[in-house]
């Protein structure tokens, strides 16, 4: 993939992406002609209202499901030309994903979910390289502690360990602190930022709630399928810094 006009070379490049469901004699155009580019180490949030097409973009540019047209390029590869079989092999390469649920496994301990990603690719030295990320959210000390006993909090840094683990291109988040207390959001927001800046992690979240978005540099706002607006976050929140304001609480 040649860089843009400007010199850039993002690591995410989406042109006029539609996605068509046939339900019954019915069509649904989940997204209907999205165009965008995320460069490596930004940090953006995806907003919009239910139906907008978050989830349907979530699924995109987590190479979950394939575009009905237009083109997606991640990191260099033309991901809606793929097989499904290098649709996954890009995925476990590629794309490091954090779900609101944890997704974690209620009998296996952290270190070894951590180290999956790395089972199913083929690596060496996982026990390692598992304890390294795990280290790098703060639970070096919880390697052996099971789900059951890890607090919401602890359980979600396992899940951002998990998604590290790879080094992929990206980290894509799905309301990442929506099944947390504030506190445990604040904890996991902070690890975010300080990927983000320390490590040039590129991470996208996919949210509904604002105050989150404001801990990110930049909000896309989808409705009806479409990019509505995409602007800059002039002055970041930094999480642990300034609290939520009542009238951006959620009801």
């Amino acid at each position: 993939m040649s860089a843009n006009s400007n010199g850039r070379n993002p690591v995410i490049r989406i042109r006029d992406m539609k996605k068509v469901y046939v339900m019954g004699e019915h069509q649904v155009h989940a997204l209907n002609g999205v165009s965008l580019d995320i460069d490596k180490g930004e940090f953006v949030a995806i907003m919009g209202p239910s139906g907008s097409g978050k989830s349907t973009m979530m699924n995109m540019l987590g190479a979950l499901d394939q575009p009905t047209s237009g083109s997606y390029w991640l990191d260099g590869t033309d991901v809606s030309q793929l097989s499904d079989d290098a649709l996954a092999d890009i995925r476990n390469r590629k794309i490091g994903f954090v779900f609101q649920n944890f997704n974690l496994l209620s009998r296996t301990p952290a270190l070894q979910q951590v180290e999956l990603p790395l089972v199913y690719a083929g690596k060496r030295q996982r026990q390692e390289r598992a304890r390294r990320a795990l280290e790098m959210v703060g639970l070096g000390d919880r390697l052996h502690h099971k789900p059951s006993e890890l607090s919401g909090g602890q359980q979600q840094r396992v899940a951002i360990a998990r998604a590290l683990v790879n080094e992929p291109a990206i980290i894509l988040a799905d309301e990442p602190t929506g099944n947390l207390d504030s506190k445990s959001g604040t904890e996991v927001m902070q690890i975010f930022q300080r990927l983000n800046v320390e490590q040039g992690i590129t991470i996208i979240f996919v949210t509904h709630d604002p105050w989150i978005a404001r801990h990110t540099r930049r909000v896309v706002t989808l409705a009806d399928g479409k990019v509505v607006s995409d602007e800059p976050i002039m002055e970041q929140l930094i999480a642990g810094q300034s609290k939520r304001p009542s009238d951006m609480a959620l009801h």
